[in-house]
C-alpha cells in the first residue's frame, strides 16, 4: 500500500502544471545555453580576435613560475597558468543569457500586465431624472382619489 500512495503523490506532484512547465524550461535553458555558447565561441569572438591581432580568445592565458619546491628529477615540471581567455568567453556567455532571460520576463510581464488590467466598468446608470410639476401635481391628485 505505501508504494502505491508514493506512486500516486509522485504522479500528482509530476503532473501539476508548475511542474511540467519548470522542467521544459529547464531543458530549453540547457539547449538555450549551448546555442549561445556556440554563438560567442564560433562567431563572435573569432572576428573580435582577428580585430586585435590574431588571437584566440581560449589562448588567453598568464602562466605562473614554476615552483622550485614542486621540481622533481625526471619529471618535467607542468606550468600553472590562468586561463582568463576562456574566463572572457564565459562571461560573455552569461551576459548575453542573462540579457536574453531579461528581454523574455520583461515580454512576458507586459503580457500578464495586459491579461489582469481589469475591463472598464460600464458607466454608472444615469440617475432618475426629477418629475415635472404636472407629474408631481398629478401624483397628488391621484393620492388623494386613493384616499377617498
Amino acid at each position: 500500500m505505501a508504494k502505491s500512495t508514493f506512486l500516486q503523490d509522485f504522479k500528482a506532484f509530476a503532473m501539476k502544471g508548475n511542474v511540467v512547465d519548470m522542467a521544459v524550461g529547464v531543458i530549453i535553458g540547457g539547449a538555450f545555453g549551448k546555442i549561445v555558447t556556440s554563438v560567442v565561441n564560433d562567431i563572435i569572438m573569432p572576428p573580435i580576435g582577428w580585430l586585435i591581432g590574431g588571437v584566440n580568445f581560449k589562448d588567453l592565458k598568464y602562466e605562473l613560475p614554476i615552483n622550485p619546491l614542486s621540481v622533481q628529477e625526471g619529471v618535467e615540471p607542468v606550468p600553472v597558468t590562468i586561463n582568463y581567455g576562456n574566463f572572457l568567453q564565459t562571461t560573455l556567455d552569461f551576459l548575453i543569457i542573462a540579457f536574453c532571460i531579461f528581454v523574455m520576463v520583461r515580454i512576458i510581464t507586459k503580457l500578464t500586465k495586459k491579461k489582469e488590467q481589469p475591463k472598464p466598468a460600464a458607466p454608472a446608470p444615469a440617475p432618475v431624472p426629477e418629475p415635472s410639476a404636472e407629474e408631481k401635481l398629478l401624483t397628488e391628485i391621484r393620492d388623494l382619489l386613493k384616499n377617498k
